[in-house]
């Protein structure tokens, strides 16, 4: 049985956070061709990793509108969840492609750290200069929403990150043209990529629990067993578990002995005020009990199924 679950967001509120993924999708596109126009011309492999980093973001962008496209299905007989896990899917492999793209930007650092090169500086800095206004703009758009949702949250990170390296390369440009410090790039080059893995990783532990239905670091089992344990008609609460199905639910569900043999009707009045409970101290929303009298099984609160 699953209760106490609300979703505040609008029907015009969900179709604006398609648009603004639209809107940033295209900017991202025009922004990762002018740089990699401009890196092959110019040299630079500062501005070809911010391309390539922007290449990830269109890829990420798009994973995120799908999964936010696919949240909207509804549930079916052979997907009684719906789509519910796409978001958490794409932040997985949003963040995947973020230490992905770190890694290989410090190998290709590595090797321009022993390989300097003279680079034309005029054109890295008016196209990073460019980049940082699409990609400011994109991070704003996202900004409210990446706060309440996991999938918006891994896009705008991306162009957060994307942003934070063109600034970065727009600075290295300067030096270069000023004061001819070639070597700028690696380092500048090096730097994004740490920066991304720092990023990156934080969201893909936090989807991949999600993922592997570990149970939420705000959910403390042992004091809800004991505040579950406290009611007076049950004798055991057993065979545990609590997942979190994505950023709006939390689900519970357990075996309850009870002290006595109840009926239907008593016992649908002490699953309310459990899942009043639930709800209203631990957040969780979807309740499902099996209730037990003398049933001869495993009276653990974990049991491996």
């Amino acid at each position: 049985m699953s209760q106490n679950h609300q979703h505040n967001h609008t029907h015009d509120h969900v179709n604006l956070k398609g648009r603004n993924l639209l809107i940033s999708i295209l900017l991202n596109i025009i922004i990762t061709v002018a740089q990699i126009i401009g890196g092959l011309l110019s040299g630079s492999l500062a501005l070809l990793s911010d391309a390539l980093h922007n290449f990830s973001d269109v890829v990420s962008l798009i994973i995120s509108y799908i999964a936010d496209k696919l949240t909207k299905r509804k549930a079916s007989l052979h997907k009684t969840f719906g789509y519910k896990r796409a978001e958490i899917l794409a932040a997985f492999i949003n963040s995947s492609t973020l230490i992905i793209v770190a890694i290989l930007l410090i190998i290709e650092a590595i090797k321009r750290f022993k390989n300097p090169q003279e680079i034309e500086s005029s054109l890295v800095i008016w196209l990073s200069f460019i980049a940082i206004l699409g990609n400011g703009f994109s991070v704003l758009l996202l900004k409210k929403d990446s706060k309440s949702n996991m999938n918006m949250r891994s896009a705008y990170l991306h162009l957060l990150t994307d942003m934070m390296a063109s600034v970065a390369v727009l600075i290295g440009g300067l030096l270069m043209k000023f004061y001819n410090l070639f070597w700028v790039d690696s380092a500048l080059t090096l730097a994004i990529a740490i920066y991304l893995i720092w990023m990156g990783f934080h969201l893909l532990k936090e989807s991949t629990k999600v993922l592997m239905l570990f149970t939420p670091d705000t959910i403390p089992i042992e004091l809800i067993i004991k505040k579950l344990n406290a009611f007076k008609e049950i004798k055991n609460v057993h065979h545990v578990h609590v997942w979190q199905l994505n950023e709006e639910e939390i689900h519970f569900e357990a075996h309850v002995d009870f002290e006595h043999n109840i009926t239907l009707t008593e016992f649908d009045v002490i699953l309310t005020k459990i899942e009043k409970l639930l709800f209203k101290e631990f957040d969780i929303n979807h309740v499902n009990i099996q209730p037990e009298f003398e049933k001869d099984d495993v009276k653990d609160v974990i049991v491996q199924d």
